[in-house]
């Protein structure tokens, strides 16, 4: 499933715009055929982010979410103009690969009747955490950043866990990241350098700060890596250098990637459990292909990137950008299936935009609205999911927000 991406170029210098819903159309990469390794677009290209906006039949690994009625149909889109060589990935006569997550053709947005929105008010001012000797401090998470920097140092702030000077002032506060730091937004290696850096000044003050793997921290991790690469993806040849372009993946933020940040994203966990709360990235189950325990999950990621195979790592990818699994019907019951295998009362996930849990869109043209109406967490499935990801890259809000809720 998908998010979209950004219509800055690969090799242009940040556009200052905040993405609109034009930027969260469906690209073409499934329908590109096969033409062997991609060149390196010329400068100033403006890549795989504009032209390969253009909605088309079936894709099947972009990471961006459609429009919300059927998109119409036109013939597939050459990449050839945009990205040389570009390998694609097809599927042959229309099947859909095992495993394939279905696109916004296939899942319209829905406005169910049932769907229960928890509006959570801002805090004034955050509880002083506790003396030492009375336990863990307060609980915090925050949702998808996406490299908008100066959205969560302002959110941090307004909760009182970074002071003016960007500094950890909650004590033994405790700070979950759910992940997705990078790509579409401004500053993605900005946000990865933040976090660290608050989670060694919150462990000299007694709390702690940490971080989930993301899809697209995997999605980064496998175009530094594995590069123009062919992978199997199940349905033909693929990229991690083209999914990553397809997806927000910005060139400022490649240039600025060094083997700390590397090493850091690789060795975070892809669940916890807190009080509770079982955090992870995705709202989805593959989670329990990976193992029976939260430790054996957190060990067989960990595995899968020390083994440094592209296809086990586009696998690993591939499986962690599921989303919608606790949205309908069958929600509650795939929810208490990872409570009752990992421990916890809830889910606490990010990935998929509140916005669209909702069935709400933002403006247009991005000018002269609010964007989408979201103020706090979303609770869903019969009250036994949070999802967190409050839209920042289409005009929405970046949350952070205490656990458990109040309201």
């Amino acid at each position: 499933m998908v998010e979209g991406s950004m219509t800055q170029g690969a090799g242009q210098e940040p556009v200052v715009r905040t993405a609109t819903l034009r930027d969260f159309r469906v690209p073409p990469y499934a329908r590109v055929p096969v033409q062997g390794r991609p060149e390196e677009p010329p400068a100033g290209h403006p890549g795989a982010l504009d032209e390969i906006a253009r909605p088309v039949a079936d894709p099947t690994l972009n990471l961006g979410l459609g429009a919300s009625s059927p998109v119409p149909l036109t013939p597939p889109v050459s990449l050839s103009a945009a990205v040389p060589g570009h390998p694609g990935n097809a599927f042959p006569d229309d099947e859909f690969p095992e495993g394939y997550t279905p696109t916004e053709r296939d899942l319209p947005v829905i406005n169910r009747g049932d769907t229960v929105q928890v509006r959570v008010d801002p805090v004034p001012s955050p509880a002083p955490p506790p003396a030492a000797g009375e336990g863990p401090g307060p609980l915090y998470v925050v949702g998808d950043v996406h490299g908008y920097f100066d959205e969560l140092v302002v959110a941090l702030r307004e909760q009182g866990l970074i002071d003016d000077n960007g500094a950890w002032s909650a004590g033994n506060a405790r700070l979950w990241f759910l992940g997705d730091f990078t790509d579409r937004g401004p500053d993605g290696i900005g946000v990865i350098d933040l976090v660290m850096r608050l989670s060694a000044e919150a462990a000299a003050s007694g709390g702690y700060c940490k971080a989930l793997m993301g899809n697209h921290e995997l999605l980064l991790i496998g175009a530094k890596r594995f590069g123009d690469t062919p992978v199997n993806s199940g349905a033909g040849t693929a990229t991690f250098q083209a999914a990553w372009l397809l997806n927000g993946g910005q060139k400022h933020d490649m240039d600025r990637l060094q083997d700390v940040h590397l090493q850091w994203m690789s060795r975070l966990d892809a669940v916890v459990e807190e009080d509770g709360h079982l955090l992870m990235h995705s709202d989805t189950t593959a989670y329990l292909d990976y193992g029976s325990t939260i430790e054996d999950v957190n060990e067989t990621v960990h595995e899968i990137l020390n083994r440094n195979d592209a296809d086990e790592v586009w696998d690993l990818f591939r499986k962690f950008t599921k989303r919608f699994a606790f949205r309908d019907d069958g929600g509650p019951q795939a929810v208490q299936e990872l409570l009752a295998t990992y421990g916890g009362s809830r889910v606490v996930h990010g990935h998929s935009p509140i916005p669209y849990l909702l069935g709400q869109v933002g403006t247009e043209d991005g000018e002269g609205g609010s964007g989408p109406g979201v103020d706090g967490p979303h609770v869903y499935a019969e009250g036994l999911a949070i999802a967190m990801d409050g839209g920042v890259t289409m005009a929405g809000k970046l949350l952070v927000v205490q656990l458990p809720l109040q309201g």
